[in-house]
């Protein structure tokens, strides 16, 4: 069984800066897309941030030129650097994996449980 796993969030003031990491274990053929989520009380998940395999990323809007995203695949991790935090950058941030099990060899997307990030003004 694959599972993600968060760490790093916490409270910061607005223009302070964190970095969570996700790890992903299990038996574990490949990874492909590693990403950020993060859902706000009363709204809908939206994306943060994505890498792709060989270090291609994609930025959702709200975000672009304050977070960074980047991964080691040696150790199945994804990490997103966090700067110059917002209020509305509070809430919860999820890891999201595109991974490869070694059986059944087919793509499943797994979520980590979340880590709580808030940014006080």
């Amino acid at each position: 069984q694959v599972q993600l796993l968060e760490s790093g969030g916490g409270l910061v003031q607005a223009g302070g800066s964190l970095r969570l990491s996700c790890a992903a274990s299990g038996s574990i053929f490949s990874i492909n897309a590693m990403s950020w989520y993060r859902q706000a009380p009363g709204k809908q998940r939206e994306l943060v941030a994505s890498i792709f395999s060989f270090g291609g990323t994609n930025y959702g809007d709200a975000v672009k030129g304050r977070f960074t995203i980047s991964r080691d695949n040696a150790k199945n991790s994804v990490y997103l650097e966090m700067n110059s935090l917002k209020p509305e950058d509070t809430a919860v941030y999820y890891c999201n994996a595109q991974v490869i099990p070694v059986t059944p060899r087919r793509n499943l997307e797994v979520w980590g449980q979340g880590t709580l990030v808030t940014v006080s003004s």
